[in-house]
């Protein structure tokens, strides 16, 4: 019953939507399309729009929510009151959304220094290989790199990855890491490049705010048996090469990593590719259920030890579960309610 109401209101919100855009495109004739405010955030509607082929180009602001009204207001103050010109740039200016704080190599061995975190230090292209390795093992890789993101979405600065070819990596971050049902959907983030071998779209998607189809000759076609499963069940069954980012209906909301944006996030998912022949990694949110995404290197290693993740990446640190102090483990399961 509550999954009727739910995909009730999504339907009827995307059709309101399209007949908005629709009614736009009539009347003023343009190509493009900005999106903002909190519906925005509804990928699935966005990516409705983006398939009815009304714009050319959609980009959506990636602090859509109330957040985002903050950088409008200084927007809107700037242009409209004093008169200051437009400059319009061709990747956008949000830099890939990376506005938050970031941590130098010395902070981040301070904090975790005072934390009793047990560390190793690598080079950059080791501690990716490292990383790669982990990955490739279905280990859950917790990756704290650079500036912190502006929005609701998690881009490769305060990421928990994971590999989206294995079958169990979905259930286990959901249940060991992120604490909640095991049927929420993760999102891949996967080279630009690549992005239309993979996927029905090729238009960038750096804020992970559009959702698209998997290519048909990346699904595996269920079977009578399996269509006839409901809810879990039917969740459960390997529907795609890329299993733990296929959603039950083969769509999957994406992430475009581009160089320019996140150079150190783009060479790890190239070297994944180069070892796999994969361009894609699992890409979910730095935290437990119910709580804020982690900001600091110290929030980053108490949400590692209060989870099961195997590894963690923050700087040229690197940090094996294994290896840490069992007295420090936290227990975050009873700490959240479900939101």
């Amino acid at each position: 019953f509550h999954m009727d109401i739910a995909a009730s209101i999504q339907k009827v919100t995307e059709d309101i939507m399209i007949k908005l855009v629709k009614s736009l495109k009539k009347e003023f004739n343009i190509s493009n399309l900005c999106l903002a405010g909190g519906v925005a955030l509804n990928c699935v509607a966005n990516g409705k729009i983006l398939k009815e082929k009304i714009f050319d180009n959609i980009w959506v602001q990636p602090a859509a929510g109330d957040a985002g009204g903050s950088l409008g207001a200084a927007l809107a103050l700037w242009h409209i009151e004093q008169d200051n010109p437009r400059k319009v740039d061709h990747n956008d200016s949000m830099q890939g959304s990376y506005l938050g704080p970031e941590y130098s190599q010395k902070e981040i061995e301070e904090q975790l220094d005072k934390a009793g975190a047990k560390y190793k230090i690598f080079k950059d292209q080791e501690l990716i290989d490292k990383a790669v390795s982990d990955l490739s093992n279905e280990d859950a890789v917790g990756w704290f790199q650079g500036r912190m993101e502006f929005g609701p979405r998690a881009l490769g600065g305060r990421s928990i990855l994971g590999d989206p070819r294995s079958e169990k990596m979905q259930k286990n971050l959901n249940l060991k890491v992120k604490y909640r049902e095991s049927f929420r959907p993760f999102a891949p983030s996967i080279l630009r490049e690549d992005l239309p071998e993979w996927f029905d779209t090729n238009i960038d998607s750096p804020y992970m705010l559009m959702v698209s189809n998997i290519n048909e000759d990346k699904t595996i076609e269920m079977t009578d048996e399996q269509k006839k499963l409901f809810g879990i069940d039917k969740l459960n069954v390997k529907r795609s090469e890329i299993p733990a980012v296929t959603h039950v209906d083969y769509s999957a909301r994406i992430q475009t990593v581009h160089k320019e944006t996140n150079n150190k996030y783009f060479k790890l998912i190239k070297k994944f590719k180069e070892k796999t022949n994969c361009p894609i990694l699992v890409n979910t949110s730095f935290n437990v259920r119910g709580e804020p995404i982690v900001n600091t290197p110290t929030d980053a290693f108490n949400c590692f030890m209060g989870t099961d993740l195997d590894k963690l990446v923050i700087g040229n640190c690197y940090l094996d579960k294994k290896k840490q102090n069992p007295k420090l483990k936290k227990d975050y399961t009873n700490e959240f309610e479900l939101d």
